[in-house]
């Protein structure tokens, strides 16, 4: 097409015309939405997907650990697939694999069945999302990118704060089943963006260079495999793993990890390249990542479980306390990343680490009062403050810790630390709901924020307030771990601009 020829012949190289760009644009942005709304909407449909299943608690964490676990431990292979066998290709192929799983997500007649169906949904993702922003970087040329990386920001932002919303909404109005409709919506976004990439977007160049480290992969998937497991058990109700296997689990772990390491730094073309870590920064970054989105991801799953089926609280209700995180990054994070820019980003990071864990602990004390209103949504705006003071900050403290060849791969790690956080959080803090929930309640038939219907006024109470109690002392966790990231802020990030601290 003498289109293309023109556009490809310019400047600065694009595989993509100008005339077809805004399909890109388009079907990035349709991905990152069904990625977005995803991880932020299953956790407030929880509550219902165990009702009408049923599931078990166990079960309930192995639908989000399930998804988890492969987008965390694969994401950084997506991303290099998508460089050695083409970017569009490997896009259209994570969008084909997300959208089938989410069909059968929908039509999972039991939670056996949703747990696959979850696990191939993560597979699907580990290949989907690095290649949303990658393809934008890849169609547009440097003079336009920045313009176009910045529609698809808003775009996520908004699909992050409005799925949420609009899942609570559909859950109170339609009902407990309405949550097979959030895994439904996937099909149109995944069917028009594959549809655009097909006809309208043509193929990118493979590059051929970079390998796949699948036996790195391999590694990584199975030690987390074993840690959920064995923080989570089989799936059985009341089925809580004995110290004996929680141990066997860590130790088995920690040997895979160990090959892990052992593997990448013998491996040609490791999918983490063990020298990034030499940097004090770097490593303090992901450390810090790895505490503070443990502590965000254990309170965005267990809240919302809490005030729902502990509390009574409306999953339209209980959405909101997604909105604040979203509106305090889109206000604030601009300003701290420049702070940052000018002065280093340990002060921003150590201050909003210590507002968050300050949130948690207050959120840990007046969880007893069953307030939602007046009790969990201010201080969750309270948090919502202290992230976005730290995570443009933190993002600066990843990219300026490495050269600008490594730049990307550093990303990736970063953003995987803080998705394998997330996945830890769910089961360990999964182990202790598990645990503690049966010695409050003093034994029977309930587990921790499941939705007990047609229930006496006592026995409501008493599983409200067991609920609350087992929840107080996961926010206390979280509140821990939040001051030690503020911590390793503070002695390991650099204290001024430029890179003029930088620690090797």
């Amino acid at each position: 097409m003498a289109e293309a020829a023109s556009d490809i012949a310019a400047p600065s190289r694009t595989f993509c015309p100008r005339q077809r760009r805004r399909f890109v644009l388009v079907a990035a942005i349709l991905a990152s939405s069904m990625g977005f709304i995803d991880g932020s909407v299953v956790s407030i449909a929880t509550p219902a997907i165990r009702a009408t299943l049923p599931a078990t608690l166990a079960e309930a964490l192995w639908i989000n650990n399930a998804y988890m676990l492969f987008l965390s431990s694969l994401i950084l292979i997506g991303g290099a697939a998508g460089d050695r066998y083409g970017l569009r290709r490997v896009f259209m192929i994570g969008i084909c694999v997300f959208t089938i799983a989410s069909l059968f997500c929908a039509i999972a007649p039991n939670a056996e069945a949703l747990i696959v169906a979850r696990a191939v949904q993560g597979i699907g993702a580990a290949i989907m999302v690095p290649g949303s922003l990658a393809i934008i970087a890849k169609a547009y040329p440097a003079d336009e990118r920045g313009k176009a990386i910045g529609i698809w920001a808003a775009a996520s932002a908004l699909t992050t704060a409005a799925g949420p919303i609009l899942g609570g909404a559909a859950l109170s109005l339609i009902g407990d089943a309405a949550w097979r409709l959030l895994f439904a919506i996937n099909l149109p976004f995944g069917a028009i963006a594959l549809v655009m990439l097909w006809f309208l977007v043509p193929p990118d160049e493979a590059t051929g260079r970079r390998r796949l480290d699948l036996v790195g992969g391999g590694l990584i998937t199975l030690a987390l495999f074993v840690l959920a497991f064995g923080l989570t058990g089989g799936g059985g109700e009341g089925s809580v793993p004995g110290a004996g296997a929680v141990m066997l689990a860590i130790g088995l772990c920690a040997v895979l990890v160990g090959a892990f390491i052992w593997w990448e730094g013998r491996c040609d073309a490791p999918m983490v390249p063990l020298s990034l870590f030499a940097n004090r920064a770097f490593s303090g970054a992901n450390m810090l990542t790895f505490t503070l989105y443990f502590g965000l991801s254990a309170m965005l799953f267990y809240l919302p479980m809490t005030v729902i089926g502990g509390w009574g609280i409306t999953e339209a209700a209980a959405s909101l306390m997604f909105v604040p995180i979203t509106v305090m990054v889109g206000l604030f994070s601009g300003r701290a990343g420049d702070y940052a820019d000018r002065n280093g980003p340990a002060l921003p990071v150590t201050a909003g680490s210590l507002i968050v864990a300050m949130s948690y602990g207050l959120l840990a004390l007046t969880a007893q009062t069953q307030n939602y209103w007046f009790g969990v949504m201010p201080l969750m705006v309270l948090s919502a403050f202290g992230m976005a003071l730290l995570v443009s900050p933190l993002s600066t403290a990843v990219m300026t810790s490495v050269g600008d060849d490594d730049t990307g791969t550093a990303s990736g790690i970063n953003n995987a630390v803080s998705r394998m956080a997330g996945l830890v959080a769910v089961a360990a803090m999964g182990l202790l709901a598990a645990a503690l929930y049966p010695v409050v309640m003093g034994g029977g038939e309930t587990s921790f924020g499941e939705i007990v219907e047609n229930a006496g006024p006592s026995l409501a109470r008493a599983h409200a307030d067991a609920t609350t109690r087992t929840f107080s002392v996961i926010a206390g966790v979280t509140a821990v771990l939040s001051a030690v990231s503020a911590i390793i802020a503070w002695t390991t990030l650099p204290r001024s601009g430029k890179g003029g601290d930088a620690q090797g």
